[in-house]
């Protein structure tokens, strides 16, 4: 479980970004140079219920290895 930073209160993990208004989405990348190559997944937000501070994170860090 994730603890806010602002409040320290557990936060609401497993949220998704979503752009309004395209259909692309957001993947983040161990290599910029790579149009493909080099993926580490999508990004995951946690959300505080009390303060409303946002957390964007991975699930798995082995690919950054």
């Amino acid at each position: 479980m994730r603890k806010c930073i602002r409040c320290g209160s557990d936060m609401k993990e497993g949220c998704a970004i979503k752009i309004e208004g395209g259909g692309n989405g957001i993947v983040l990348s161990a290599d910029e140079n790579k149009l493909f190559g080099g993926r580490i997944g999508k990004p995951k937000v946690a959300i505080c219920p009390n303060c409303g501070e946002i957390s964007i994170y991975i699930e798995d860090v082995d690919k950054l290895k």
